[in-house]
């Protein structure tokens, strides 16, 4: 988020979504700045029939470290596979976090 920089909102061109395996979950932010998705919305209805826990709430920083997977769903992406984030940290100069997803004979 623009305002605290400590939750996901959106990628630039995309929805977020991440995947928790060990919880079984699909889960994407719900923010008012997030535009809606006919693609993440039939992607979440997939995931119910399939018997995963679809979680639209406020998605964490932190909580990239437990994702399996991530997403990048739209119309323009379609659903595109991210193998990691690399987060800056714009008040420790030079401090870089991360994140990977998947691992690289998915990717």
């Amino acid at each position: 988020d623009s305002k605290t920089q400590n939750f996901i909102e959106e990628f630039s061109t995309s929805n977020f979504v991440g995947i928790d395996n060990s919880k079984n979950a699909y889960v994407t932010p719900k923010s008012p700045s997030v535009l809606p998705s006919i693609t993440n919305k039939s992607l979440m209805q997939i995931a119910k029939d399939e018997g995963m826990t679809v979680e639209a709430r406020d998605v964490t920083i932190a909580e990239l470290e437990t994702f399996d997977e991530v997403l990048a769903v739209g119309t323009a992406v379609v659903v595109t596979p991210v193998g990691s984030i690399t987060r800056l940290d714009l008040q420790e100069a030079g401090d870089v976090k991360r994140y990977e997803f998947g691992t690289k004979n998915e990717i």
